[in-house]
Formats: C-alpha cells, structure tokens, sequence
C-alpha cells in the first residue's frame, strides 16, 4: 500500500515552482534585504511569527529567505473550493480556523495542530501569521492563541527536538505600490522548552499569556514600530520628515553609523519614535506640538496627492534631475514596452475592482505578471518569428523580457517627480516640514 503523501514531503513540481516565484519576486521589488538571518536556530524545530501587513506577499517573503521549504497556514474559508484547496495543498499551506468563524469551527484546529507537530518533527519551518489578519499599518494587531497552542502541543508530543518560535519582522517601503523595498528582520527567538522551564509555576493559560506578551514585544523589536493610537498618522508623518536628517545624525553613532539604505531608514525612524516618546513624558507641550504639526502636515500632502517619498528624500535636487534624465534616456523604449504591456495593466485594473482592500493589489499584480507576462511573450514571440526575420526576432523579444519593470519604473519616476513638483510649490507645506525639523533637531 502506498504511503500517504504528507504535506511536507519532497515534491520536484514544487521545487520547479520555487524556483521561478523566487526569482520573479526578486524583480518585484527594487531591494529585498534580510538582516539577522543567523539567529534562525539550526539546533530544532522553528516555527516562524510574522507581523502581518501585505497579504500573500508577505509569505512569498519568507519563502525566498532561503532555499528550504516552508509550510504555511491560512484562512480556512480559501478551502472551500476543492480545486483551490488541492493547488493549496500543493503550495504546503494547511488550513486554520478563526475565532470569527466560530467556537465550534476553532475545534477543527486539532487537525491542522497535528500536522504541524508532524511538520516540526521532521524540522520543516512552519511559518504563522500570529495577527490572525493583516493591516496597512506600521504596527501590530493583538496576537491570536493558535501558534501557542501549537507550540505547547508540539513541545509536549516531542519533548527530546528543541523548539523555538521565531518572530520575523517585515517592513515595506510601500505597502501598495510595486517594486518598492523590503525589509526581513529575524527576531530573537524564544526557547520553548526554557520558556516553559522558567514559568512552570503557571498555569497553561498564563503561560500562553507570558509567551504572548513575550512574542508581541520581540515582534514590535524587529519592525518600524508606531503605536496603532490616534497620534499614528502624525508620528508616520514625523518620521519621514526627518529621516534623512536622523540618517546623517545616526552616522556620527558607534552602533549605527555603518548602517547603509534601508537599514538606516529603519533605525531613523525607530530612533524617531523613540524620541517623539520620550517628549511625550518630557516635555508634553512640545511633543503635543509636534503631534498638531504632524497631523496638519499629513492632511495638507494628502490632499495635494504628494508622495512620502518627496519628503524623506535624502538629494532632492540630484534625485529630480537624474528622474528627467532616466525618463528621456528610456522613453522610446518606455513607449513600446506600455504598449505590450497594456493587457497587464488591464487585467489588474478589472481585478482591483473585486478587492475592497487595497493591500490586496500588490499580490494580484504579483500574480498577473507571474501567470500572463510569460503567455504574452510566448503570443508576441509566435507573431514575430512569423513576420520577421529570425535574428530581429530574437532580438525582439528578448529586449521585451524586462519590459513590465522597466515601463513601471519610469512610470514611478515620473509620478514621484510630478509629486515633488507639488511639494516645491506648496509653500505652507514646507513650512511645516520645516518646523518639524527644526523642533525635533533644536
């Protein structure tokens, strides 16, 4: 009799799969970075903990970290559909239930818990979402019980393989735009086996509640972390104001001074927070100071349609006229490439319409370009091997690989600078900007 198939188990389809969303995902974004990689224990069983912020972008992410597969879980509601639950099942993601869905589907669980420990025993990394759900926001949401129990059951089942739950911070640079930055940092991971060594005079329950706790905070550690309050979006606004003047003070620091692009963006912004918090205790006038300006100066740019990315750059001037001179250099090929890329921007533009959410959008554009941009290339390769001679249609065509980046790239380009031309003119805006800065730096 045949073995039963286990969902981790070795399969070359899925390796073949592996291989092109790893590569494609690269090119979906300008930089990808993972920092902390060697705190991933290499002695046990890892479960892995994301915040939660970018839909299914977030678990190909995580995939792409290393070479090693990964089982995820998701939301039981996909699964209803057999076709979609077999290519589910396929991709190595079980089902979990919520607590939305009901106390009675949340018993359910048991099988899904089961797998996992099977999972964990064959030290395959199990990655959660312990959110539950995601948000657009550079936070976190309470942290749901099921990666607990999962962990407490799997510690129990076997005891002899250590076991650790890995918090993993993601940081985008945008979390709807394509092509924007990426930032994967692993956070220190807890010691199943010692955590509950150190809190056995607890009840299961207050163990789980500690070992939340725990998580939550190295979680908010490894990620650009603003409290989700009323004061959120003005602290968002604070921090891109004075990020490139946090990165030129952060470079005279012993700790942070080697640190470079994204990285230093991320501790510029934490170290901003951090200093918005401080005032808060220190001097609330002036904290609350700052808050109004923030706030006022978040209404202000986003009624003007102005970009984030106009204020935080570091070489306004340099930044604007290298954006003309790359639009003018590309813009015969920018031309062409729309055109045969039209039916992508089509599609997407249909599907958005279906999701409410907009933190959907990167995943379907994702998508789309990964399923129709390799059949558009195979239709347009067919008509100009028929209608052009060999080697001019060659040419053709593999000019044309790169044409869905490069379109989208000067497409960026050029919606940024019609965005730093609205923040030049906008006089009262820059003001504000500019009293944040002097305020936060005095």
């Amino acid at each position: 009799m045949a073995k039963e198939k286990r969902i981790q188990d070795k399969n070359i389809w899925y390796n073949l799969l592996r291989w092109y969303i790893d590569i494609t995902l690269k090119f979906s974004y300008r930089n990808i970075r993972y920092v902390g990689k060697e705190r991933i224990p290499k002695d046990g069983a890892v479960i892995f903990a994301p915040n939660h912020t970018g839909a299914l972008m977030d678990a190909l992410v995580i995939l792409a970290m290393d070479r090693r597969p990964k089982v995820f879980v998701a939301r039981a509601d996909l699964f209803k559909n057999k076709k979609l639950a077999k290519f589910f099942t396929f991709c190595k993601i079980m089902p979990i239930m919520r607590m939305r869905d009901g106390f009675d589907e949340v018993k359910k669980n048991n099988e899904t818990i089961e797998k996992a420990v099977e999972v964990l025993r064959d030290k395959v990394p199990f990655c959660i979402f312990p959110e539950g759900t995601h948000q657009t926001k550079y936070s976190t949401l309470p942290l749901a019980k099921g990666i607990f129990r999962i962990a407490l059951q799997a510690h129990e089942l076997m005891p002899d393989v250590p076991l650790y739950i890995v918090p993993v911070g993601l940081r985008y640079g945008s979390f709807f735009r394509f092509r924007s930055s990426a930032r994967v940092q692993i956070g220190n991971p807890i010691n199943i086996g010692e955590f509950l060594a150190e809190h056995g005079e607890y009840t299961t329950q207050e163990q789980m509640n500690h070992m939340r706790s725990c998580l939550e905070q190295r979680m908010q550690e490894s990620i650009f972390y603003i409290p989700n309050d009323e004061d959120y979006d003005a602290t968002y606004e604070i921090c891109a104001a004075v990020a490139k003047m946090q990165v030129n003070h952060l470079k005279n620091d012993e700790e942070y001074g080697k640190l470079r692009g994204i990285d230093a963006h991320f501790a510029a912004n934490n170290m901003t927070v951090k200093h918005l918090n401080y005032l808060k205790k220190v001097n609330p006038d002036l904290a609350e100071r700052l808050i109004k300006l923030g706030n006022e100066a978040s209404e202000m740019r986003k009624a003007e349609q102005i970009s984030l990315k106009s204020v935080s750059v570091k070489y306004p001037l340099l930044s604007r006229i290298l954006k003309v001179l790359f639009m003018l250099v590309t813009l015969p090929y920018t031309l062409v490439a729309t055109l045969f890329t039209s039916p992508i921007l089509l599609a997407c533009n249909l599907i958005f319409k279906m999701f409410k959410d907009q933190a959907f959008r990167n995943s379907v554009r994702y998508v789309i370009n990964l399923v129709l941009w390799p059949l558009l290339l195979a239709i347009y390769a067919i008509f100009a091997f028929i209608y052009m001679p060999w080697a001019w249609a060659l040419l053709a065509i593999v000019a044309l690989i790169p044409a869905p980046i490069l379109a989208h790239e000067v497409y960026r380009l050029f919606r940024i600078m019609i965005s730093d031309i609205k923040l030049w003119r906008n006089k009262r805006l820059r003001a504000k900007y500019r009293e944040i800065r002097e305020i936060m730096f005095e």
